[in-house]
């Protein structure tokens, strides 16, 4: 599978090197050339199918540098009923994302945040910890990791990259605005290779300083730079398997439609949701649930992406959805304007600059 640019500059990377790189040199972010499509034979295949083996089925469609046994045996090393243990009572550990039914048949809750940091950022993070020190092994390199939470994800990054061989995390997260329990997730790890810092602002603040180092292709090379947050595409594939799990856990046969309702701040969740069904999972509707930090709803409302400046976001209960400006909507607009990465680099130089677009 070979990747491209939603900025339309680079073409043709294949899964190891974009998991490395997180941003595209040209500043957009990586996506497959095509999304693979599954079959309806597929679907029936892989309706029984354990976790890790479901994981593999769809992750082997966009990793095809990894050799199969190997991606196998990370996808059975991640996705255990020991790493996610912290379950509900008399619930099946193994079925690592199991459903909860609060109206049966009609309104249920699919669990995602059984795993070490009790957040759904583990789903993708544990497995992105593992790919991590398997390519970096064989490539005998190593990397330092560049990211930025509003809470969940630096707590199940530094989880998932704790003791890894050849990985360095620097987390950047805003000060004071971060729950007590995810402050302290975070805070108290020793691990030698767990670096916390704190940024005077808001998550955008943070993310603006890792987009900029990004961008900056020779800093970015000289000290081996690489990023965890969602702007890195394998966050994003691992998050389209629970999409497919949930499908199957909430139906009787594949002929049957779902929404999903999807609690959204930085718009990787969602986003993987969309490309699930763009590669036919019968999802009929997606909803995106947003605090009061609206700007995604206002664009589905109105048309109108406006990301907030600083001193208009709002401090919020729900703080890792503290976030105006969505790194992964992009990805998103970039297949809604049929691909074309020059409207995108058009739209995104108005929003880099403060503006707006519709």
């Amino acid at each position: 599978m070979k990747y491209l640019s939603t900025r339309g500059q680079v073409a043709g990377p294949e899964f190891c090197d974009i998991l490395l790189g997180g941003l595209a040199p040209d500043g957009g972010l990586y996506l497959p050339e095509r999304y693979p499509q599954v079959t309806r034979a597929e679907l029936d295949a892989w309706r029984k199918l354990p976790y890790h083996e479901l994981a593999y089925e769809i992750l082997s469609r966009f990793i095809t540098d990894i050799p199969a046994d190997d991606l196998a045996a990370i996808c059975r090393k991640t996705y255990t009923a020991e790493t996610y243990r912290f379950t509900r009572g008399g619930e099946d550990a193994s079925a690592i994302t199991p459903v909860r039914w609060l109206e049966p048949g009609r309104l249920g809750l699919l669990e995602l945040s059984n795993g070490p940091t009790l957040a759904f950022k583990d789903m993708a993070m544990q497995l992105l910890g593992n790919l991590f020190e398997y390519v970096l092994d064989k490539r005998d390199q190593q990397i330092n990791i560049l990211g930025a939470t509003s809470g969940d994800t630096g707590s199940a990054a530094e989880y998932a990259m704790r003791g890894k061989h050849g990985v360095r995390v620097f987390m950047l997260s805003p000060h004071g605005k971060m729950s007590a329990f995810q402050r302290a997730q975070m805070y108290s790890l020793q691990d030698e290779n767990i670096f916390n810092i704190a940024v005077t602002g808001m998550f955008d603040d943070a993310q603006d300083i890792v987009k900029a180092v990004s961008n900056d292709a020779a800093f970015k090379a000289r000290y081996k730079i690489g990023a965890v947050n969602s702007i890195n595409w394998a966050r994003v594939a691992a998050q389209v398997v629970y999409y497919f799990k949930g499908y199957f856990a909430a139906t009787q046969s594949n002929d049957e439609q779902i929404a999903f309702c999807v609690p959204s701040g930085n718009f990787g969740n969602i986003c993987a949701g969309h490309i699930a069904r763009q590669m036919g999972l019968p999802i009929g509707r997606l909803m995106l649930a947003t605090n009061e930090n609206d700007v995604l709803d206002e664009f589905f409302r109105t048309g109108v992406y406006r990301p907030r400046r600083t001193a208009e976001t709002h401090v919020t209960s729900s703080p890792s959805m503290d976030i105006s400006k969505a790194s992964n909507f992009e990805r998103f607009v970039f297949d809604l304007v049929g691909r074309d990465p020059q409207v995108v680099a058009a739209l995104w130089k108005e929003v880099d600059a403060g503006g707006a677009f519709d």
